[in-house]
C-alpha cells in the first residue's frame, strides 16, 4: 500500500450522477484498509476543455495535484478520464519544467505550488496493484459463483499508456476482468470489449451515441451476461442511466444490470445491497441480487 493516504477524487459526475459508485467505493476501501481522505476544494481536473485550451486545462489540473500534495497525499481517482488527466498533467509537468514554471506562476494567484510529489492513480489500479488479489479473495465470505460478467474497460483507463508506466496491455488488458474473477464470478470473454461506450459522442450527436451503447448492448444480451461492470462514471451514464432510453429509441429490451466494480467486489464480501448503494441503480438488480442470493 501506498506510503501517503489517498485524497479521494470524486470529479464531476460521479457527484451528481453516480453516488453509489462513491458509496460502494468508500466501503470497499474501509474493508481493504486503504485510507481515503476528503479534500473539499478539489475542482474540475480540466478534461471538459483540454481539446480546446491545454495549457489551461493542465493549470486545473495542477490545482487538485496542489491541493493534494499540500495535504501530504497521493490521489486515487474513480472517473478513468479524471484519473488520465491528473495523470498526463503530473507525468508533463515532471518532464517539462518551463510548463511547470508557467503553471506555478498560476498558481501562485491562489496561494498554491506544485512540486511534483504526487502520484495518481484510478480505484481499480490500486486495488490490483497494491491491495492484491489474494487479499481481495480473503475478503470474499460470499462467491459469486454462476454469474456471467461482462467487464467494461473503456477508453481512459489505459491510454495514453505511457503516463500510467505501462499498467497492463491496451489492445490486451486483463486486471479488470482479474478483479472480477477475485469475486467468483466469471469474467467472460466476447465480442467488442473494447469498444467505447458512445458517451464521447453524446453532447454532438444523440442518435450516434446511443447506437454505440445499443451495439455492445446487443452483444452482451446475445450473450447471456447477468451483468455489465464499469470502472468510470460516464460509461455508467450510457448503459445504465439511458439503457432504458436505448430500449425506448429502437424498440428493443436489454434489462442488463449495470454494476461499478466496488458494488461487485462488496456483494461478494457480504455487504448488505443498500450499504452498496445498489437501489440507486436504474437497471433493476433485483434479479441478480436474488440469483446470489443476496435477498
Amino acid at each position: 500500500m501506498s506510503a501517503k493516504p489517498y485524497a479521494l477524487y470524486l470529479g464531476c459526475t460521479i457527484s451528481a450522477r453516480s453516488e453509489h459508485y462513491e458509496i460502494s467505493a468508500r466501503k470497499v476501501a474501509e474493508i481493504l484498509g486503504i485510507e481515503f481522505r476528503d479534500i473539499p476544494s478539489f475542482g474540475c481536473c480540466g478534461y471538459p476543455i483540454a481539446a480546446y485550451n491545454e495549457f489551461d486545462s493542465f493549470a486545473l489540473a495542477a490545482v487538485n495535484l496542489a491541493l493534494a500534495e499540500r495535504e501530504g497525499c497521493n490521489i486515487c481517482a474513480l472517473c478513468s478520464a479524471c484519473t488520465g488527466m491528473l495523470a498526463e498533467a503530473a507525468h508533463r509537468f515532471k518532464s517539462d519544467s518551463r510548463l511547470l514554471e508557467e503553471i506555478n506562476g498560476k498558481l501562485s494567484g491562489v496561494g498554491l505550488r506544485y512540486d511534483c510529489g504526487v502520484e495518481v492513480k484510478h480505484f481499480a489500479r490500486i486495488l490490483y496493484e497494491e491491495v492484491g488479489l489474494d487479499e481481495i479473495k480473503s475478503k470474499v465470505s460470499h462467491p459469486l459463483e454462476g454469474l456471467r460478467i461482462a467487464a467494461h474497460y473503456g477508453c481512459h483507463y489505459l491510454k495514453p499508456s505511457e503516463i500510467h508506466g505501462g499498467f497492463d496491455d491496451v489492445e490486451s488488458p486483463h486486471t479488470l476482468d482479474d478483479l472480477i474473477e477475485c469475486t467468483g464470478a466469471e469474467s467472460i470473454a466476447y465480442t467488442g470489449k473494447l469498444r467505447c461506450c458512445g458517451g464521447g459522442a453524446l453532447a454532438i450527436d444523440e442518435e450516434v451515441a446511443l447506437k454505440v451503447t445499443k451495439k455492445k448492448l446487443d452483444i452482451l444480451r446475445d450473450e447471456g451476461a447477468d451483468a455489465i461492470v464499469l470502472i468510470c462514471p460516464f460509461c455508467g451514464v450510457m448503459y445504465d442511466m439511458n439503457q432504458r432510453n436505448v430500449e425506448s429509441r429502437f424498440q428493443t429490451q436489454y434489462g442488463i444490470p449495470v454494476l461499478f466494480l466496488p458494488q461487485l467486489l462488496g456483494l461478494s464480501f457480504g455487504i448488505h445491497p443498500k450499504q452498496l448503494g445498489l437501489q440507486m441503480n436504474r437497471v433493476k438488480v433485483k434479479p441478480l441480487l436474488q440469483k446470489v442470493g443476496a435477498l
